[in-house]
């Protein structure tokens, strides 16, 4: 038997944002544009009291405990999203190769890594924007896990096999990643 008889978090709403719940939907609304995302999980509730959505669940199991805490995480990264957005910042680094980056259409596309003939390829995920000025690669967006997709890819388009990754550090490297909501 369960010790608890119920688990919940409240998210509030802030002001300009509109939240709907239809089903196992959440859909919200911001400034700068809409999210939509299907939470549904047995014995956990996603619920729109006034100014508040509550994800609850009666008489939680462990792994229900967890999914409350995870559901209720997913809404406010897209509260977030649709009102600040998030950004993920990455850093081009080389020593042996001059590395270049350039995004074309939905592709990112990297040339001359560590002196290769041919350039290597990624697609964007989702509906991601992509920034290269120099050095840096900016990857902006209102969906944190498309941009984190989008960022990680970069980093794994470039890492190295069969070298000694502690002579070859070239690459592109993630160095800044964006606030969690607390």
């Amino acid at each position: 038997m369960p010790s608890e008889v119920k688990v919940e978090e409240e998210i509030e709403i802030p002001e300009g944002v509109e939240v709907k719940i239809e089903g196992s939907k959440v859909i919200v609304k911001g400034k700068k544009g809409t999210l939509e995302k299907k939470l549904s999980y047995p014995g956990v509730n996603i619920i729109k009291k006034d100014n508040k959505v509550v994800v609850e669940c009666w008489y939680p199991r462990r792994k229900q405990k967890a999914i409350v805490g995870t559901y209720a995480s997913h809404i406010r990264n897209m509260i977030k999203g649709v009102t600040e957005g998030f950004e993920y910042k990455l850093k081009v680094v080389y020593s042996h190769f001059p590395i270049s980056v350039k995004v074309q259409g939905k592709e990112i596309i990297v040339e001359n890594f560590l002196g290769e003939k041919y350039p290597r390829k990624t697609e964007i995920y989702g509906d991601c924007e992509v920034i290269v000025k120099g050095q840096e690669i900016i990857v902006r967006g209102i969906d944190i896990e498309q941009c984190g997709i989008t960022a990680a890819r970069l980093e794994q388009l470039t890492r190295i096999k069969d070298k000694d990754i502690r002579v070859f550090q070239d690459g592109i490297y993630i160095v800044e990643k964006p606030n969690k909501p607390v």
